[in-house]
């Protein structure tokens, strides 16, 4: 593990650069937002719930006054709504899309509006469908990125395509599944990128085990810091979710960072830790499952993905 600190202030100014962050009204992705707009970026917050969004946008503003942030309605639960954000966000260029939104957990089995699994269906097939969409700008932006959140779940549960719609419902197995197809998702966009010879980027990143009572306060956003004792004992072993956006952050915005990468905490069993890039389980890499998984989002969602 290093020992100096990495943190947004090395990036290269951002002024002229567009980030789209779904889910940038809380939690990761809105500190995300917060780090790219302090660094001159523009950024769109595509979320469900107005209201949230501008309440991040005030924060935000709050540290970064000249700071453009936008907000655009995209309900990833619903691919109509997939759509019509696509189209508004397709009119100018995109730098980076941080694949950010996504569902936990559920205690009982629910689904889409299109009659998806919740999990998968938000965080696997609407994000699917969203890229898929502005890939013609995203191909026409020089050097730009995307960015799919993993997880240290994927480590613990096999994809099993028979059973994508988790039928056998289990909240936990369900969610790291889905960040398991994320991830395969995230790394064969980038050999597809690669192979087609075009300089637009996949990475996928991870925030380690990261809590909102570990992060700096935000009262707008309803992010309150736990009491110190708490901290205390917690941070040994997890780290706010502002530390927590900071792999997310190099992934999306660093000269350093290369496609088909994996960022995350570079401590124990990056837990916590600096933002660098880390191990990935075999299983997040496999071509073969990739590809039928590639092909069963396009047939689920009726998009083709063309590169």
């Amino acid at each position: 593990m290093t020992t100096s600190r990495w943190t947004p202030a090395l990036l290269p100014s951002l002024t002229g650069k567009t980030f789209v962050v779904t889910g940038g009204n809380a939690g990761l992705g809105y500190w995300a937002g917060e780090f790219l707009a302090r660094r001159g970026a523009s950024v769109v917050i595509a979320a469900r719930n107005r209201d949230r969004a501008h309440r991040a946008i005030s924060s935000i503003h709050t540290r970064a006054p000249r700071a453009d942030v936008r907000f655009t309605e995209l309900d990833l639960a619903d691919l109509g709504s997939v759509q019509t954000a696509a189209e508004a966000l397709s009119n100018d260029p995109i730098d980076g899309l941080i694949l950010n939104a996504g569902v936990l957990g559920q205690s009982k089995r629910s689904t889409t509006k299109d009659g998806f699994e919740l999990m998968f269906g938000t965080n696997v097939l609407g994000h699917f469908a969203l890229t898929a969409q502005l890939a013609p700008t995203l191909l026409a932006t020089p050097g730009s990125r995307v960015v799919s959140l993993g997880s240290i779940a994927h480590r613990f549960f096999e994809l099993d395509l028979d059973d994508l719609q988790s039928d056998d419902y289990s909240s936990f197995r369900t969610y790291a599944r889905s960040k398991l197809a994320v991830m395969l998702l995230g790394f064969e966009l980038d050999r597809r990128l690669q192979k087609a010879e075009h300089g637009t980027r996949s990475i996928v990143a991870h925030p380690g085990f990261a809590l909102d009572g570990l992060s700096a306060a935000r009262p707008d956003i309803g992010s309150k810091r736990s009491p110190a004792l708490v901290r205390t004992g917690l941070g040994a072993f997890a780290q706010g979710k502002d530390a927590g956006a900071l792999p997310i952050v190099r992934a999306a915005a660093d000269p350093l960072a290369q496609g088909g990468e994996y960022w995350g905490p570079d401590g124990w069993e990056q837990l916590s830790g600096n933002p660098a890039v880390v191990y990935a389980r075999t299983r997040s890499r496999d071509i073969r499952t990739a590809s039928a998984l590639w092909n069963i989002a396009e047939t689920r969602t009726g998009t083709p993905f063309v590169i």
